[in-house]
């Protein structure tokens, strides 16, 4: 017999009443039972035949109600390793090494590991393990080859019913063990007064337990009937709740077994009479640990992942109904359409049946002395002969006659033309022609003429009338119309269904290229922190592991001996926190630090600060915005903001300036990265309701002693309210231009945080624009933020310092956060007064076009759509449009426009000196613009009068605004020109290039944030992730726009290869929102903080 683990015998004296010998006699019976059951597995598994025998170990251990383990015992599992003697015999004799797995039962503690004196016995039935001889001899005795089948799967028989007997034994025994565990448990825990035990003591996953409660010691202890209720991990998996039974125990001890899931760390429960009696550890509730399998941590990254196949299928089901209903959507538009191109078929069959009717009341087979047809009687697809008088008409001295014909009615055209010969047979000047009559003619129509088609120049038409002559045996029976009708339906559809391919076609087209320039500029986006911080890989996803690259020399954290990340996720409320600080290492060959970090699956953003010391020291917050990293595919999404802007104006509705683009441009992009997006506008008299969808009224409220009322409706797909209070203040006409501007407006603003208080709105970010809502920022933080609107933050707008500055300064020492329409115009604002105190709080961020509204691809205006893949195709033919709708020349010259507002903050100056440099280079030069000051107006006009004499060929001033005019300018110039003094942001230049224009500007605020000069810009280009893009100036002076403009024009006449990939370029540069939607998506988040 192998030898028994010593450490059996040492374990085993904590059970009072065995001895050594006792548990060493024992152990080793059960030892063997396990060393026979091996030796028959072994056997059945050397001869390979087709009966199989089970493990019968495992099954031991697993089968029935028994487990091998025993509550409050030490189970182990040990491997011994005997190698099998070799026995002399005959050839037939295999000699093998055989590995034999005993598992050893050894007697532990119980539960509590308090097992008093008691005297633990074990039961005489294991005795029978005794009648089992030389077990060991068997073990040992070789492995004979039997001669044929028969006797190996008696053999194999033979031992399966030993086995099955051992095994038997085994269960009993265990069942006993078991038994008696339970009722020296139950007499323990019974008379300690506990309420409850569990059996097994070890809860593992995937496994039954048993778990019992004493009634007696419970609040339950009258109720006839007990239920266990409970779930798993802190009730957060899989409930359940099951009846108890009374057991045999002594003592009133109830029971149940319940289910272990393998996602099971914990199970936790209560137990309850069914109604409302509950018995829940004095509110602390019941529970079990469970070992040997998940975490709390490991839990919750499965339950992300249940989460996310979850929101799969459910994705999975909302796009497969979508498209059923766009199945359904569109079989129902076919019946339609195809119905109405029935009906259409029956009318134009109706028309044309009339028209013939018509015509037969005029057509003969010949007219006297004119024209006659031989044969008489002919039919389709027959060959007449035509003869012709020439002498009858005006042809009577032209050298050759030719025959221009067609059929009903000129149905296909041109179908026969033939010359004309003199004829042979005939007196006088008659000639003829031999002609087929075209398939399903009814009416021969022609005239004859001195020459071809195209080529003539005299004809004989009957006055005007056209020829006709029936042909006889085609007169169409009502068969023929039905056929008519059914050939005109087909050609409908199938013209009809071309047209749909293409409008589909092309909005998938339009909807690939928006989401492939989303996706550029994302990338931009984050590539933008490169220079300080990055990751790898770029696109962070869930679930991932990346590494973060950092680099101290660019921050104030430059020259620190350590750099200590500091991590967390989703704006730093994620359920982990934040993540201990980890120090950075260097990279080699670089500047940058690196830290590794493991992504959850529920992350939907990176957050990084950076210090100098694990605790703490000088921080890198970037400026108090803090680092953030989008991460992608994250079970989680992140939740919306809700936005109101609260503006004057709103384009297109209510639109005098660049504010209202803003406003409804920004709107549009935060709403589509799903935020919530409102905009409060008065409702002006002067409104352009057309573009206002299910404009409706809302409500009435008083404020100010004035009744207010509220209309709804879309705008862009914008939700609005337009706010109307009965004083008159916006039935005056207009927009700006009144003397009590300022008391209109502040009114204005006041109103709009009433109906917010009034209408239980608790926006997260009030958004207000300029002097004309600056009133906003400290009312709200004087009368609103504490009486109802918390929550709020608000955000102020400069679009112009020019105007308004008492406002602006007031609105930015209340603001929370402010910013101004690019970085280079809050630099050059940051000395103003109103400004200069606050910039710690003032950002930049561009503006950008709405990429819906300036389209060359969608544009109506435009001849020939286009994107960047046939902008010189398209462009060509806008250019062509352009100069046939304005009367200039047709030919290739380089075309400059402008499109302005004629003021002295666009450079009016500059305007005029470039229309004559234009000019001088022996360009062409387009203006659209008006002055709002008379004077300008009138300079402009006498301007225009000049050039019309001088160059009309060449230049052409369009002094008024025309919308259909202006993208017709923007695709067909080759440059659009814009020398402001001054610009805040600027959105010419941008929708320029949007159009494959090359903007030439001067160098001030947003114009020279987004134009960088071909020739010098290269290294600024790249630190935004661009590449250069047109032509800049310095200076306010006709030498400045000399120098851009000349550059400009001599690059489109020495290489226009590379002059147009600059307009491919431009074009797929983005200038749209996406960009500024996203730093302004920062800075809300910031100003949340």
């Amino acid at each position: 017999m192998p030898e028994v683990d010593e450490r059996i015998l040492v374990e085993s004296k904590d059970a009072e009443g065995i001895t050594e010998s006792e548990v060493s006699n024992n152990a080793g019976r059960l030892l063997n039972v396990n060393m026979l059951l091996d030796t028959v597995k072994d056997k059945e598994t050397r001869w390979n035949k087709n009966i199989r025998i089970d493990d019968w170990q495992d099954k031991a251990f697993v089968s029935g109600d028994v487990d091998v383990s025993v509550y409050g015992r030490v189970i182990e599992e040990k491997q011994i390793y005997t190698k099998s003697s070799d026995d002399e015999g005959g050839e037939n004799i295999e000699k093998e090494e055989s590995v034999e797995e005993i598992d050893i039962f050894k007697v532990g503690n119980n539960a509590s590991r308090e097992t008093d004196s008691r005297n633990v016995t074990i039961s005489k039935t294991v005795d029978k393990v005794e009648s089992i001889n030389c077990v060991d001899d068997f073990h040992k005795r070789p492995s004979v080859k039997p001669e044929g089948v028969d006797e190996g799967y008696n053999s194999i028989s033979e031992d399966k019913k030993k086995a099955d007997n051992f095994l038997k034994l085994k269960l009993e025994t265990e069942e006993i063990l078991r038994k008696e565990a339970l009722d020296r448990l139950a007499s323990d825990n019974f008379r300690k007064g506990h309420k409850l035990f569990y059996y097994p003591e070890i809860v593992e996953p995937d496994r039954d337990i048993e778990i019992f409660f004493n009634r007696s010691f419970s609040t339950l202890k009258f109720e006839p009937d007990v239920i266990i209720m409970g779930a798993f991990n802190d009730w957060k998996w899989k409930s359940f709740a099951i009846n108890l039974s009374k057991t045999q125990l002594n003592g009133d001890w109830w029971s149940c077994k319940v289910y272990v899931p393998r996602e099971a760390y914990k199970i936790d429960f209560v137990f309850y009479n069914g109604n409302d009696v509950y018995e829940n550890n004095d509110e602390q509730d019941f529970c079990i640990t469970v070992e040997g399998g998940m975490d709390g941590f490991d839990f919750e990254n499965f339950l992300l992942e249940e989460k996310r196949k979850e929101q799969e299928e459910v994705m999975r089901r909302k796009a497969e109904r979508e498209r059923q209903v766009e199945e359904q959507r569109r079989i129902e538009a076919e019946i339609v359409e195809s119905e109405a191109d029935r009906a259409q078929a029956k009318e134009e069959v109706a028309k044309r049946r009339g028209m013939l009717q018509e015509l037969l009341k005029d057509a003969v087979t010949s007219f006297v002395n004119v024209w006659y047809i031989e044969p008489t009687e002919f039919g389709a697809n027959d060959r007449v002969r035509l003869y012709y008088n020439r002498s009858s008409g005006p042809l009577s001295h032209a050298k050759d006659i030719w025959i221009h014909g067609g059929h009903n009615h000129w149905k296909d055209g041109l179908s026969i033309v033939s010359k004309l010969i003199k004829s042979e047979s005939k007196d006088g000047d008659w000639c003829c022609a031999d002609v087929v009559v075209p398939d399903q003619a009814v009416v021969l129509d022609w005239v004859f003429a001195d020459g071809p088609p195209k080529q003539a120049v005299v004809y004989d038409n009957n006055l005007l009338q056209d020829f006709h002559a029936i042909v006889p045996k085609s007169i169409p029976g009502e068969l023929y119309w039905v056929e008519e009708e059914q050939q005109i339906y087909k050609s409908l559809q199938a013209e009809r269904r071309l047209r749909e391919e293409a409008l589909r076609a092309k909005a998938e087209k339009t909807v690939r290229l928006k989401e492939e320039t989303k996706e550029r500029t994302l990338k931009t986006f984050l590539l933008s922190q490169k220079h300080i911080i990055y990751t790898d890989p770029i696109d962070v996803h869930a679930g991932s592991t990346v590494t973060v690259f950092y680099n101290p020399a660019n921050t104030v954290l430059k020259g620190k001996s350590e750099i200590w990340l500091r991590c967390s996720f989703n704006r730093w409320t994620h359920r982990m926190g934040l993540l201990p600080p980890q120090k950075m290492i260097p990279i080699e060959n670089g500047s940058h630090l690196k830290a590794t970090v493991k992504v959850p699956l529920d992350a939907y953003m990176m957050d990084f600060v950076f210090s100098e010391r694990e605790d703490g020291g000088i921080f890198d917050n970037k400026n108090g915005m803090d680092y953030h990293v989008p991460v992608f595919g994250g079970v989680v999404k992140e939740p919306p903001m809700h936005i109101v802007h609260i503006a004057v104006e709103m384009a297109p509705i209510a639109k005098v300036g660049g504010l209202g683009d803003v406003v409804t441009s920004l709107s549009r992009a935060v709403q589509d990265m799903n935020h919530n997006v409102d905009i409060i506008l008065p409702k002006y008299d002067c409104l352009k309701h057309s573009n206002v969808k299910d404009l409706q009224f809302h409500k009435s409220y008083s404020w100010g002693g004035t009744e207010i009322k509220v209309w709804t409706g879309k705008v862009e797909g914008v939700s609005v309210y337009f706010l109307e209070p009965q004083n008159g203040l916006f039935w005056v006409g207009c927009i700006y231009g009144r003397a009590n501007d300022g008391e209109r407006f502040g009114f204005f603003c006041h109103a709009a945080l009433e109906f917010l208080l009034q209408s239980g709105f608790h926006p997260d970010i009030i958004h207000c624009h300029d002097w004309s809502s600056a009133p906003v920022a400290w009312l709200f933080k004087e009368h609103y933020m504490h009486y109802g609107l918390s929550k709020a933050r608000v955000v102020f707008t400069i679009h112009n310092l020019e105007f308004g500055a008492n406002l602006i300064r007031k609105a930015m020492e209340f603001s929370d956060k402010a910013t101004t329409v690019s970085p280079t115009y809050a630099q050059e604002v940051s000395g103003n007064s109103a400004v200069a105190p606050y910039l710690f709080k003032f950002h930049g961020i561009l503006n950008g076009i709405d990429p819906d509204i300036w389209d060359p691809y969608n544009d109506k205006f435009l001849p020939v759509p286009y994107t960047s893949e046939n902008v010189v195709e398209g462009k060509r033919a806008a250019k062509e449009a352009l100069q046939e709708k304005l009367g200039l020349e047709k030919s290739d010259l380089p075309l400059v426009g402008i499109i302005t507002r004629l003021t002295h903050q666009k450079g009016i100056h500059l305007i005029k000196h470039a229309i004559w440099r234009t000019l001088e280079r022996n360009g062409q030069v387009v203006l659209l613009g008006s002055a709002p000051d008379p004077r300008i107006q009138n300079d402009f006009v006498s301007l225009a009068n000049q050039l019309h004499s001088s160059h009309g060929h060449r230049a052409n001033l369009c002094l008024t605004y025309d919308e259909p005019l202006s993208h017709l300018i923007y695709a067909g110039a080759d440059f659009i020109l814009v020398p402001s003094i001054f610009e805040p942001c600027g959105l010419t230049q941008l929708t320029a290039m949007r159009y494959g224009s090359i903007p030439v500007v001067r160098k001030t605020g947003g114009l020279h944030d987004t134009v960088f000069d071909v020739d010098h810009d290269l290294e600024r280009a790249q630190a935004c992730g661009l590449e250069p893009n047109g032509f800049n100036f310095d200076g306010a002076d006709g030498a400045g726009v000399d120098y851009a403009l000349n550059r400009a024009i001599s690059a489109w006449y020495d290489g226009r290869e590379w002059f147009d990939s600059l307009c491919k370029r431009v074009m797929e540069q983005d200038w749209s929102w996406n960009r500024p939607a996203l730093d302004y998506l920062e800075l809300y988040h910031s100003a949340r903080k």
